[in-house]
């Protein structure tokens, strides 16, 4: 794999290409890091699709992408990630193309509660709900030109791991620990896809990216009590801006030396803060055994099963009802 850069790059904004005539979907984009991802890649010319769970807060979203960058090729489209048959509609609605795909949106450390279809939350959004409209889009995707999937974890995958056997914590429950376990199921989705895309010789890249300790509304808008009291202060003391917290991803989307299957985060210490880097994902998110067990049950769970035909072959994924 090529190196992605070092320190001594600071590969910023400004290195973005040239993306007119690109469509890029972000999820979660009415803020933080799906805001300044959409802005970007709007400001270099690509048609962004923005979606929001809250209509009214993606309508604002959008109209201040629009005051910001005049003349840019931006819509809004509403999608639940923590309902699959929002994700199904969504996805009807995507009828050409698709470049890039960025699953960036997110929930975190929230008290416990069940999606529609009855998965905890933070599974259910974080990665139930990109699984399923990743596969949901990927016959777009492989028409599109250099496409890209791009899924944002987090430093706190390493201390993830699936509780197979408790998966929604109806036995017993802790927002930071099902928070890690959704971040962990991020990067064995990104890998294993990336594996599967390239044993069948698919154009499209897989990538993951985190943002490190980066100030969004992820720490005020899931955490309560004390935890919500203590990353309130953490957030205005440690966090880097979410500028830069979003060159990862838009790296990792855009960057012609980024790979399928690579890693980017900040290349600060213990990954905090930084400038885009190849960072290493737990040893643990590379077991083929977890990874498969877990894409066999996304896909039962979901009801969205994954189809890798040969390049010159098209098709959606198969459903279940």
């Amino acid at each position: 794999m090529t190196n992605a850069p070092t320190i001594a790059d600071r590969w910023a904004a400004a290195d973005i290409p040239d993306q007119s005539g690109r469509t890029a979907i972000v999820t979660g984009a009415n803020s933080g890091l799906g805001y300044v991802t959409a802005r970007e890649l709007a400001r270099r010319g690509a048609r962004v699709v923005l979606t929001a769970r809250n209509p009214e807060k993606g309508r604002a979203a959008l109209g201040r992408l629009r005051d910001e960058q005049p003349g840019a090729v931006v819509e809004l489209r509403p999608l639940d990630l923590a309902d699959l048959d929002s994700v199904r509609v969504f996805a009807g609605t995507v009828d050409t193309p698709v470049d890039i795909l960025i699953n960036n949106a997110g929930i975190m450390m929230p008290p416990r509660s069940l999606t529609a279809q009855g998965f905890e939350s933070q599974l259910g959004t974080n990665h139930l709900g990109h699984f399923a409209l990743t596969g949901l889009l990927l016959d777009r995707l492989r028409a599109g030109r250099d496409p890209r999937v791009v899924t944002v974890s987090s430093t706190l995958h390493k201390n993830g791991s699936i509780r197979f056997d408790d998966l929604n914590g109806e036995r017993s429950y802790s927002p930071r620990a099902f928070y890690a376990q959704s971040k962990f199921a991020n990067v064995l989705f990104g890998l294993e896809l990336d594996r599967r895309l390239r044993a069948t010789g698919s154009p499209v890249r897989s990538l993951l990216a985190h943002p490190g300790y980066s100030a969004t509304n992820l720490q005020s808008t899931g955490p309560t009590g004390m935890l919500n009291a203590i990353l309130k202060v953490t957030n205005r003391l440690m966090a880097q801006d979410v500028e830069t917290g979003a060159l990862n991803q838009l790296y990792a989307a855009v960057e012609p030396r980024a790979e399928g299957g690579q890693f980017i985060g900040p290349n600060g210490r213990n990954e905090s803060k930084g400038y885009p880097a190849l960072v290493q994902p737990a040893e643990s998110a590379k077991d083929l055994d977890t990874a498969r067990r877990l894409w066999d049950l996304s896909e039962r769970v979901t009801g969205v099963r994954y189809r890798f035909p040969a390049e010159e072959e098209t098709g959606p994924p198969e459903t279940e009802a």
